[in-house]
């Protein structure tokens, strides 16, 4: 088996802000698996919070030696090795894990989700992301994508309920509220979460600092809406930290090292009565089509991370609604389309 990589820049329709920082691209290393004739692809997506970038996942990937694989078990045994090395980049980990997956699909003629007993839904949909801005631009943006039935607001400024009034004003669609670590007094988070609840948010992620637990854990035994982990959730070695913490955690493939890993994950998650998010960073339709492949068994979807970038090197099915389609095409799904 033959391995490339490159580096890729994705690049952003619009500035994307949060309660951290701004940024108008995100870094990626592109991956393919040659076996056979049969190309798989994968990819690595690194925002600024993740301590990996393109430099070390380029330096991981050029001391991987890789095996055929023709089977299931072929693919487990190798991500096995993989995840099982003492030094571990989970970004470079999930690229390789995705790449695996859509070859195997490939050589074997199969879609990938039959690979884990996953039966496709067609009433999947995933949020919309609305990045902080001023309120002209949050304007703009709320009616660009008034035909997504979630929207996935982002939080955390100092106006932040002027940035909800706002949205109410011109819409009554669904929220996911990300509030990315930006409320640091649980008494405020508290307020807002309760007035949260009366303008139709569905739930609430990563309301306070990662290392905030216990306030975190205060806050969840006091409101209605569920709490989910993002940063404070990264891998499975995060779980017992944070089950009693959060309702649910945020499930990203860069984060945890691919979808094996996010499988396994979700079967803990779920007998540790933790609700599901289904997350991404912002990547490329071959990233996003590896989430979709565990999509039917999440409690939400967050799976809009290729819609936010004009660069994207791949073909990928997400209709104006937002609603997922996972088709029945061995492997991801995905075509190259660029040259």
């Amino acid at each position: 088996m033959e391995l490339t990589y490159r580096k890729y820049d994705l690049e952003l329709i619009q500035e994307f802000t949060i309660s951290n920082y701004s940024r108008k691209f995100t870094p990626t290393v592109l991956v393919e698996l040659h076996q056979d004739g049969v190309t798989g692809y994968g990819e690595a997506s690194m925002p600024q919070y993740l301590k990996e970038n393109q430099d070390t996942v380029i330096q991981w990937l050029s001391n991987v030696k890789l095996k055929n694989i023709y089977s299931y078990d072929d693919l487990v045994d190798t991500l096995t090795d993989l995840n099982d090395r003492a030094i571990k980049n989970y970004p470079a980990i999930a690229a390789i894990d995705i790449a695996l997956h859509d070859l195997l699909g490939k050589l074997l003629n199969v879609p990938c989700y039959k690979f884990y007993g996953i039966i496709p839904k067609n009433d999947l949909f995933t949020s919309f992301t609305i990045g902080l801005a001023d309120e002209k631009t949050l304007i703009s943006k709320i009616h660009a994508a008034d035909k997504y039935k979630i929207l996935k607001i982002k939080l955390g400024a100092e106006n932040d309920k002027q940035i909800i009034d706002t949205i109410r004003k011109i819409t009554d669609q669904k929220l996911f509220v990300d509030a990315n670590q930006g409320w640091k007094d649980k008494y405020f988070a508290l307020d807002m979460i309760n007035w949260l609840s009366d303008k139709n948010a569905i739930l609430v992620e990563q309301p306070m600092p990662v290392a905030n637990y216990e306030d975190t854990a205060w806050l969840k035994n006091r409101v209605s809406l569920p709490l989910i982990a993002d940063e404070a959730f990264q891998t499975v070695d995060n779980l017992d930290k944070i089950k009693d913490c959060y309702s649910g955690i945020n499930i990203k493939l860069m984060k945890c090292g691919g979808i094996y890993n996010a499988y396994n994950i979700v079967q803990k998650a779920k007998k540790n009565n933790l609700k599901v998010m289904l997350g991404c960073m912002t990547e490329t339709s071959c990233g996003i089509s590896a989430a979709k492949i565990l999509s039917p068994l999440a409690d939400y979807l967050d799976l809009d991370g290729n819609l936010l970038i004009q660069n994207d090197p791949f073909g990928n099915e997400i209709n104006s609604e937002g609603k997922l389609v996972i088709n029945n095409l061995p492997g991801l799904g995905i075509n190259k389309v660029e040259k």
